[in-house]
């Protein structure tokens, strides 16, 4: 088993190194990550300018490869062939946030995932289901141990070459989680603002600020699942296309 791992938070996140670690008691890995912070950065092809990666060593002296593209440039640039070896397997992780409901659409470590799902290779994106509006040490081991646990089965019985899941893990201790539920993706809310300040020249310039943002607990959902403790695992898909749209689009009178 040969894995690739990526992540949105930088290549010297301590998640990124945590799932590193574990992930090597499955088979043998590959890093290529972003330079820098990309999150929030959504699914992004850098096309305009030219991609640099330099070869750099992580925290426990593990080579590992710095990309200053984003995080799906990472994962495309290792498989088009930065990396040589035949990649199996993508993981992204560990963001010390969650990533559910619409955060799907936002998320640099949920699209690196992606990226993996339409090469035609499975994608794993793993995040913690931390407020963000707490501070301190982020217990990273213990959820990459869960994340290790879950790709062991993961890879046993996967059968779609493509599969792409999005995981995210309780914030309690780990001997607290109940298990495992395949859920849904939930509705998030966001209640973005618009800030506006002036630079010394008293030129505009603008930030999107406001609250963190919440979600609706509906049951099935992975609000719902993180919510009563459990792991939520989605399965998502990169057929965007509205069904029920589609049937009622399909009997409008369209001329012109």
């Amino acid at each position: 088993m040969h894995i690739l791992i990526t992540n949105d938070d930088g290549v010297f996140a301590p998640g990124l190194l945590a799932l590193v670690k574990e992930m090597k008691k499955i088979g043998r890995v590959s890093i290529v990550a972003p330079d820098r912070n990309w999150s929030a950065s959504g699914h992004v092809k850098t096309m305009e300018r030219p991609l640099r990666v330099k070869e750099i060593h992580l925290a426990d002296g593990t080579p590992a490869l710095a990309c200053d593209g984003a995080p799906s440039d990472c994962v495309a640039l290792a498989l088009l062939g930065l990396i040589e070896e035949k990649i199996d397997l993508v993981v992204s992780g560990m963001n010390p946030n969650p990533n559910i409901g619409h955060d799907v659409t936002y998320s640099g470590t949920v699209t690196a995932a992606m990226e993996a799902s339409i090469a035609g290779l499975p994608g794993l994106a793993f995040s913690i289901d931390r407020p963000d509006e707490l501070s301190g040490e982020i217990d990273y081991d213990s959820c990459a141990r869960i994340a290790r646990k879950l790709v062991d089965i993961i890879v046993k019985h996967n059968s779609v070459a493509n599969l792409l899941l999005n995981i995210n893990i309780p914030w309690i201790p780990e001997d607290q989680i109940k298990g495992i539920r395949i859920t849904r993706l939930g509705l998030r809310v966001y209640r973005d603002e618009l800030v506006k300040r002036l630079d010394p020249r008293d030129r505009p310039y603008y930030w999107i600020g406001g609250e963190f943002p919440t979600s609706l607990s509906k049951e099935g959902t992975d609000a719902d699942a993180l919510k009563a403790g459990f792991v939520s695992i989605t399965p998502l898909s990169l057929d965007f296309t509205d069904d029920k749209a589609l049937a009622s689009l399909s009997r409008w009178t369209w001329s012109f």
